[in-house]
């Protein structure tokens, strides 16, 4: 028989310390648990650029009482616009002003990863049930009535009541609950890189969120950390594969895919000395992830596309609602993690999955982009709010 009162004097273990391992520390350090989070990077750090915010990932964070800490360093652009990257021709604006507001309660920002991780890692520093450790990969676990011991990759053992795998879209973690092997390749490949304002053409440089919307390419730029930065991310079709989202980056072969776009997409690209590269990946969704007193978070959980710009949202979300199943049953969290999977999964399928078919809709060519442009021309606010309103609204 379990020994409840060790129990719950034993922290629940946390597999990474991105953002969504830190988000899901403090929200549970919030209900009173104490948290050990195991991270396998020298330090706390997170890597990438730019990153969008929607309403739904500010409703999360709001809840965290974290949301006047990030909007402190974040951009508010005046709207997200879509022009044709071979005529030139706006396709779609939806205005992000007070009317955005008031339909969903919360703003739409941009920020850079790092300030949002950096949000969480302060406030995880702040909290004395919360301890952070670094070089403490975790190659596996077992599982017995009285909790979790994980493996880490020294040989070192480490115990707790329960283990959340943040470990991201190669978690080990997910392999022994999950056991669906290597991530799915979609065929695109994202290129990243960020300025500074003065290296960026004034021209060009633009306060909202710009897609240009090009055939089997797109090209989005924003400003990032109150304006000081601008960031791009160049996005096309290849069956080059390299694991990882921190790679260097082939300027040739970018240049291969944008030939014969707008001057302004152009001279953007020309810009940028030095590219970062990922391919992006994401799973089939899946109906369970959870084993027991084990369960996984963000991209271990539900990795997806970029293309809603929901990684982020979706982990945080996560994180809120699993601290609430945990504090709504903390002598069994086999059963709360169960309802937490239970409230989370559809959730998480349909951004999976809508993220897929924005990828093919960014990317039209022929007649398919024609009838894209079509469709979304003439749109109202209030109609492209209708849209949104699944992934935006209150839940």
């Amino acid at each position: 028989m379990a020994n409840t009162t060790n129990q719950s004097q034993q922290p629940i273990l946390i597999a990474g310390g991105g953002i969504g391992g830190l988000a899901a520390a403090y929200a549970l350090a919030r209900k009173g648990f104490p948290v050990r989070v195991l991270e396998q990077a020298p330090e706390f750090k997170e890597l990438g650029a730019g990153i969008q915010l929607g309403p739904n990932i500010f409703r999360a964070i709001d809840k965290l009482g974290l949301k006047p800490a990030l909007l402190a360093d974040v951009w508010q652009p005046g709207a997200l616009e879509m022009r044709s990257a071979l005529t030139g021709a706006q396709v779609a604006r939806i205005p992000l002003d007070q009317r955005f507001i008031d339909r969903f309660g919360q703003p739409y920002a941009v920020t850079h990863r790092a300030d949002i991780h950096a949000v969480f890692l302060k406030a995880c520093l702040g909290s004395d049930l919360v301890t952070l450790e670094t070089q403490r990969q975790v190659d596996g676990f077992t599982q017995d009535p009285d909790g979790v011991t994980v493996t880490l990759a020294t040989g070192e053992r480490v115990t707790g009541r329960a283990l959340i795998g943040c470990d991201g879209m190669w978690s080990k973690i997910r392999q022994e609950i999950v056991g669906d092997g290597k991530p799915r390749v979609s065929g695109h490949i994202a290129y990243r890189a960020v300025l500074k304002r003065d290296e960026v053409p004034v021209d060009l440089w633009h306060p909202d969120v710009i897609l240009w919307a090009g055939p089997r390419t797109h090209l989005v730029h924003y400003p990032l950390r109150r304006g000081e930065l601008y960031n791009l991310v160049a996005v096309f079709h290849s069956d080059r594969y390299v694991e990882g989202w921190n790679a260097e980056a082939d300027a040739g072969l970018l240049w291969t895919h944008f030939k014969g776009q707008r001057p302004e997409v152009l001279r953007m690209l020309e810009r940028i000395e030095t590219w970062r590269m990922w391919v992006l990946c994401d799973r089939e969704p899946v109906k369970d992830w959870s084993k027991g007193a084990v369960t996984l978070l963000g991209d271990a959980a539900h990795p997806m596309l970029q293309y809603l710009a929901q990684g982020a949202g979706m982990a945080t979300e996560d994180a809120v609602a699993l601290a609430d199943k945990v504090a709504e049953q903390p002598h069994d969290l086999p059963a709360a993690f169960r309802a937490y999977v239970q409230q989370r999964y559809l959730r998480t399928a349909r951004v999976q999955i809508m993220a897929r078919v924005y990828g093919d809709f960014y990317h039209a060519r022929g007649p398919t982009a024609e009838l894209r442009d079509q469709m979304l021309a003439g749109r109202s606010a209030e109609q492209s709010y209708e849209g949104m309103d699944w992934l935006y609204g209150e839940m």
